[in-house]
């Protein structure tokens, strides 16, 4: 299943996963992150970054359910042969609605 709905913030969303937040039971604090786009780049044999967006779904203080987007990318260094984020960054669009942490 795929879709574009005002919850997803115009992305194509694909599989059920997204839409059980909306339509399970219990959610009270619960929180949902799906991860979308992703895209790898390796960097050598050490070294890589991923970029990707961000669909992070919660409930506020009053129960009504919120989706925030973020656009993330990350670094990663091989060091001692376990792999190690050594950088993230992450922009957000500017809005008046409800942040994750107000929950």
């Amino acid at each position: 299943m795929t879709c574009f709905e005002p919850e997803a913030l115009g992305n194509l969303i694909e599989g059920i996963e997204f839409h059980r937040f909306y339509f399970d039971g219990n959610r009270k604090n619960q929180v949902h992150t799906t991860m979308l786009n992703p895209n790898v780049h390796i960097i050598g044999e050490d070294a890589a970054c991923v970029a990707y967006v961000k669909l992070t779904q919660f409930l506020d203080r009053n129960g009504e359910a919120h989706t925030r987007q973020s656009q993330e990318s990350r670094v990663w260094s091989k060091k001692q042969g376990r792999w190690v984020c050594v950088h993230v960054h992450r922009s957000t669009q500017p809005s008046t609605n409800t942040t994750v942490s107000e929950f």
